[in-house]
């Protein structure tokens, strides 16, 4: 196998399912958090995206995610987070760093997004922790 090919194919081993490490309890508990919040979208004809993001947050330190997104569609971005986090924000910006002005949402520890984007395009999604203790973090979105 040359160089250049078994890298590629240790990175594909590794980003298998089969392999991959188990929900934690704090991984689960900022899912449930988003899920509450996105399941009143779904009322609203969204369809939920199979799939999301998680991670950690600590007060100054946020959190950057890159979403492919279409013009046309309607999208609403749900972060949860373990309840050590009291506050948290969800901010869209576009591919220049732009914000983008959005219909927001915010709760204990969730907080969601909603816009149309007239440009197809990448956009960034800023999860930021206002008050509280580092926690565990999860986003998800939906569309229609």
């Amino acid at each position: 196998m040359n160089h250049f090919i078994r890298p590629i194919f240790i990175a594909a081993i590794l980003l298998s399912g089969s392999l991959r490490a188990a929900e934690t309890d704090d991984q689960a508990a900022a899912r449930k958090a988003a899920f509450d919040v996105a399941g009143a979208f779904t009322n609203e004809g969204f369809k939920l995206r199979d799939g999301h993001w998680k991670g950690a947050l600590e007060l100054g330190k946020p959190q950057l995610v890159q979403v492919n997104l279409f013009a046309g569609n309607q999208y609403w971005f749900v972060v949860g987070a373990t309840p050590q986090a009291k506050k948290v924000t969800l901010t869209v910006y576009d591919e220049t760093g732009a914000p983008v002005a959005t219909d927001p949402y915010s709760g204990d520890s969730t907080a969601a997004a909603g816009f149309a984007p007239t440009v197809s395009g990448s956009y960034y999604l800023k999860i930021a922790e206002l008050e509280g203790d580092p926690a565990t973090f999860c986003v998800l979105y939906s569309y229609k």
